[in-house]
């Protein structure tokens, strides 16, 4: 299989975040705000540079986890990034 032909979908995408959660024996990735942390990379990739994307992914995930790994530590660190991106492209433009 190619690049291009990489399947997309969200059964797929649902599948191997389900996979990489029970390998790295993280809690159940169904909890994971999947569609907040790909606008977020996509906001980052457009507006910063696209390599510092799933970067900032890795980031938010990691201040999460030192935040304790809840729900809600993911969600705060989206929002710090969000609002420190959105500053960026703000003046950018």
């Amino acid at each position: 299989m190619t690049h291009d032909q990489t399947p997309t979908d969200d059964a797929t995408v649902g599948t191997w975040l389900h996979d990489v959660a029970t390998a790295l024996r993280l809690p159940d990735a169904s909890a994971l705000d999947t569609p907040a942390l790909l606008a977020l990379v996509r906001q980052v990739a457009h507006g910063v540079a696209r390599p510092a994307g799933p970067l900032t992914a890795f980031m938010v995930g990691y201040a999460a986890g030192l935040r304790g790994g809840a729900p809600q530590a993911v969600h705060d660190a989206l929002d710090q990034v969000t609002a420190l991106v959105e500053t960026r492209t703000d003046g950018a433009a």
